[in-house]
């Protein structure tokens, strides 16, 4: 069921006195929503963070504590999961990189570490063969050929999605596996962030038809991600044991064909703090445009994008909202010099009322389930400084990245 507003343990009072120690927009993350989402997804066998959705290091030092794994997709992120203390090479593989291109230098710093190196092309695979990397560990990421995501732009499977191997061309990747003596683990599914329930059971068996048909032993399959949550009032979250069931009778399949038992992974970023975190703002300005009347706030697409980008809604409410106030339609914009900073707009950008108490210059707006795909994907657009982040976390409240001065900004510029 959805549950509207989210609990968390942030109080107003904390928040508003952080905004006025920091005079700044910042996020906040309540670690105890992340600790009972890893433990929602404890019947797979391997939970294997995809960082990218915030990959702040004492966030994924938390997902360490919690027992997951990580995904890279990056140079970054492979050196972001081990200051983490993420261990490479070893038989847990406690790192995996995953991509559709791979650059020498990766190549080269994926190999050193023995990290296992998921494959979206047969190109890349042939690279891991030019360097001589008998015997290293890979993973085939498939496109079955069909996806869907909360957006066009989220879908990772069908003919207008970059990523995978085609399943059609999946016995030539096997073929360059096998000539470059590499060590195939498993297969990879991802076809979308956001999905709806009615394709979970359609990717389950094309995961199990497409292993059985390329009838080639491994040790194990993941679900990859794209576990939806409900960031509005009328949707509902995923029942997961039901999920899991759908995956856990694909891996049946497979045990049953290969006669042994294999691994089952799952690879969540949004699902595992996304309803963590809040993007605490102020009102700066209110006006009325014609028929329309806004409200604008101390921060922009630069900092969440992701209204921008996909036209994605998140809930907004009113910090220590104690006057009665009518209720009036608006739209939240920001601050950049820029026409889309809107974060009341739909795909496509069209520009959307949103109905909230009358608000007044001063007030704070909280921007709630930003934990994914907030902070991660913010950038110094306009030349803003990237905003501190706050973690609350067994009663304690820690700064776990500083805001950014201009001399930061400007730091690599300085030749």
């Amino acid at each position: 069921m959805s549950k509207f507003p989210r609990s968390t343990k942030f109080s107003a009072e904390k928040l508003i006195e952080l905004a006025e120690i920091y005079n700044s927009p910042f996020w906040a993350y309540d670690g105890d929503i992340i600790k009972t989402k890893v433990d929602q997804l404890k019947n797979f066998d391997v939970i294997r963070y995809a960082q990218k959705a915030c990959s702040n290091i004492n966030i994924l030092r938390l997902m360490k504590s919690l027992g997951t794994k990580i995904d890279s997709v990056s140079p970054g992120e492979i050196e972001r999961a081990l200051n983490a203390g993420f261990q490479a090479g070893t038989a847990e593989n406690e790192i995996v990189f995953t991509a559709d291109v791979i650059d020498n230098e990766t190549c080269k710093r994926a190999l050193e570490l023995k990290i296992p190196i998921n494959c979206g092309s047969i190109d890349m695979l042939k690279v891991l063969g030019t360097k001589k990397a008998e015997g290293h560990p890979v993973w085939i990421r498939i496109n079955p050929g069909f996806g869907q995501g909360h957006s066009q732009k989220t879908n990772t499977g069908g003919e207008n999605s970059k990523h995978g191997i085609w399943y059609e061309d999946l016995p030539e990747a096997l073929a360059v596996i096998k000539q470059n003596k590499l060590k195939l683990i498993g297969f990879h599914m991802h076809i979308g962030s956001g999905l709806f329930s009615k394709n979970f059971d359609r990717t389950c068996d094309a995961m199990a038809e497409l292993v059985i048909k390329c009838d080639v032993d491994i040790e194990a399959i993941s679900a990859g991600g794209g576990i939806p949550i409900a960031y509005k009032e009328n949707e509902n979250d995923v029942d997961i044991n039901n999920y899991y069931e759908l995956w856990n009778a694909a891996r049946k399949k497979i045990e049953e064909h290969f006669g042994h038992s294999i691994t089952l992974e799952i690879e969540p970023g949004r699902f595992l703090v996304a309803e963590s975190g809040i993007l605490v703002t102020k009102v700066l300005a209110i006006k009325q445009m014609g028929g329309k009347k806004y409200a604008l706030i101390n921060s922009g697409f630069n900092d969440l994008m992701r209204p921008a980008m996909y036209g994605s809604y998140h809930h907004i409410t009113v910090l220590d909202d104690t006057e009665d106030r009518v209720m009036e339609e608006i739209v939240i914009a920001g601050h950049l010099c820029e026409s889309g900073d809107m974060f009341t707009q739909g795909e496509g950008g069209i520009v959307q009322l949103r109905l909230l108490p009358k608000l007044h210059v001063g007030d704070y707006l909280i921007f709630h389930d930003v934990g994914a795909y907030g902070a991660s994907m913010s950038s110094n657009y306009n030349s803003w400084p990237l905003l501190p982040e706050i973690l609350f976390i067994d009663g304690e409240t820690k700064l776990i990245r500083r805001k950014q001065t201009i001399h930061d900004l400007m730091h690599l510029e300085q030749i």
